[in-house]
């Protein structure tokens, strides 16, 4: 069984006070139902566990009866950590789940087909992160704006999501983390020891962070 976490439980600080991108309207739809129609439409996942601020838990209950959200298995509050709201997704999880995929829920770009790709290759490995070569020059500013050193961009890469984990590997590696802070659910298997495969991906799937971002996807979504 695979399980998907959609997380939408962040503060949304550059956003603005009191905004909750997730719920903020993209097009015709708000910017987490893409997400979740993307995940609802494929065919290689079984079941969705949202994760959304405490106060927005009714809310989120609208947008899974609006759009028909058949394979939600629960609606969980999130935590004040990115990485505490991803564990109790975990938790909300069936005994029966093997692998599990977390996307952020403001990466309303995310198409069924890339979710696919990842489910297909985490069936044969641990982790699996999708991310992008990088093609800019990449300059290391440590104080200040002087900088320190050019960084050789042939070895690094940005990440996006979904990321997967066979189950067990993305629960170890969070008990295993103590007091650790994680930005990604594939750096607590990397501080574990494990191992990340990166899927590579050109497709335009950006995280909603400004008001521009929004602008930029709902040109795109059109």
């Amino acid at each position: 069984m695979t399980t998907a976490i959609i997380v939408a439980a962040g503060k949304s600080t550059r956003m603005g006070a009191g905004t909750d991108k997730a719920f903020l309207s993209l097009g015709n739809k708000p910017v987490l139902a893409w997400s979740l129609l993307a995940f609802e439409r494929c065919r290689d996942i079984d079941r969705i566990v949202l994760v959304v601020r405490k106060d927005q838990q009714v809310a989120a209950k609208a947008v899974i009866k609006m759009f028909g959200i058949s394979k939600l298995q629960a609606i969980v509050a999130g935590g004040n950590r990115r990485q505490d709201s991803v564990q109790a997704g975990l938790d909300a999880c069936d005994l029966d789940t093997r692998y599990v995929l977390v996307h952020d829920g403001a990466r309303p770009c995310v198409t069924s087909d890339l979710i696919s790709e990842v489910v297909k290759l985490v069936k044969r490995v641990p982790a699996v992160a999708v991310g992008r070569r990088i093609t800019d020059t990449v300059k290391r500013v440590e104080k200040g704006i002087t900088v320190v050193c050019t960084e050789d961009r042939d070895k690094l890469w940005t990440v996006q999501t979904p990321q997967g984990f066979q189950i067990k590997t993305l629960r170890d590696a969070y008990k295993a983390l103590g007091k650790a802070e994680v930005t990604d659910d594939c750096q607590a298997v990397e501080l574990a020891g494990g191992a990340v495969k990166v899927l590579e991906s050109n497709a335009l799937n950006f995280k909603i962070t400004t008001v521009e971002d929004l602008h930029h996807a709902s040109l795109l979504l059109k």
